[in-house]
């Protein structure tokens, strides 16, 4: 797997006090701490580095771009990212990658990803979801079997087009901002793969929940809008809950309400936001681990490459993640015994604790 480079997401940054207010909590404050004031008496907050990753569970209503914001906001952190867009009326997991996490990024969106979602039957609507206008209506509504008879053609890899209201770029411009535009622009179809397409219940005629385990790039609305489509009964999201990302499932979310209260114990010496944190190395739980000495660590640090030799010398090739006494140090690129570094981590600062890093 080839290492990129990623441009990770930043918010505005706003201080939580009132202009030319003292802080409540004094220089124990995570979010205080290090802060100037500037001209009219703002505090203006000291950044730092935080290394791991935070998995919030996105609560509906808020962006991507927004909750990207608050923990970095919340955690003071020089940089932020996060592993996948989740649209603002779904819920669940968000992966943000803080620090030297954001180096990470690409393995956990290329992972695969599992939604909960409830599909309302008899209208298709612009969006492919409730906010969108009805483009579309139909009386029939499908019973079980014709649901379940259907999703075969919906699993494995398929050719899916994605939503005139989604990211994708038309010469340069999202697709969303042509069609609130008014402008209909042809979409081309693209591969995705569904791992798995389940029906899990109909609470009533109306609704039908399902349950889709995907690879990279596949729109859950675009599912429902062509599911909805064959039935002859048309059907858009209502409800869309993301349970998995990769290595992070929803056992590893934690609610903005939780992450800004343990911002508050920790405010009082009552815990440390590290406890929120899953280490860097999460992101890389599909890709082989391999321990070098620290004479060898000292030259990849450098950016140099090492050979390594011997009886204990390892066989395999391709991308491996690199430790020095249990320790994150690169991702590198083994290829004939030669280890050559790729991304090198700099993990000074915040980090998870080991506890975080046994537990999971």
């Amino acid at each position: 797997m080839t290492v990129t480079t990623i441009k990770t997401e930043t918010g505005v940054e706003v201080s939580p006090l009132p202009q030319g207010a003292p802080s409540p909590r004094g220089n124990n404050d995570p979010r205080h701490q290090g802060g100037k004031r500037q001209g009219g008496g703002q505090v203006r907050r000291d950044k730092r580095d935080v290394h791991g990753w935070v998995i919030l569970d996105k609560p509906i209503g808020m962006t991507s771009t927004q909750a990207v914001a608050v923990a970095k906001r919340l955690f003071q952190a020089k940089r932020a990212g996060h592993a996948g867009t989740l649209d603002p009326l779904a819920s669940g997991g968000l992966p943000i990658a803080l620090g030297e996490a954001t180096k990470t990024v690409p393995f956990v969106m290329d992972g695969r990803k599992r939604y909960r979602f409830t599909v309302a039957w008899g209208a298709e609507r612009d969006t492919d979801d409730t906010e969108g206008k009805v483009t579309q209506t139909s009386d029939a509504r499908p019973t079980a079997e014709q649901i379940r008879a259907l999703l075969p053609q919906f699993t494995g890899n398929i050719e899916q087009t994605p939503p005139q209201y989604s990211a994708i770029k038309i010469q340069g411009e999202r697709a969303y901002d042509l069609a609130r535009d008014g402008e209909v622009v042809p979409l081309v179809p693209r591969p995705v793969v569904i791992h798995e397409l389940v029906l899990t219940e109909q609470p009533d005629n109306d609704h039908a929940v399902f349950e889709a385990e995907c690879g990279k790039g596949t729109y859950v609305r675009a599912l429902a809008r062509d599911i909805g489509r064959l039935l002859g009964c048309y059907g858009h999201i209502s409800s869309l809950r993301r349970t998995l990302v990769g290595p992070f499932a929803e056992a590893d979310m934690i609610p903005l309400a939780e992450l800004e209260a343990l911002c508050d114990r920790a405010a009082s010496g009552e815990g440390s936001l590290a406890d929120a944190l899953l280490p860097v190395e999460t992101a890389l739980d599909d890709i082989p681990a391999l321990a070098v000495t620290r004479s060898d660590a000292a030259r990849l640090h450098r950016g140099q490459a090492v050979l390594l030799r011997g009886r204990d010398a390892p066989h395999c090739n391709g991308t491996v993640y690199v430790t020095v006494s249990g320790r994150l140090l690169a991702l590198a690129e083994l290829s004939n015994g030669e280890l050559i570094p790729k991304r090198v981590f700099n993990l000074s600062g915040l980090t998870a604790n080991p506890v975080q890093k046994e537990s999971h």
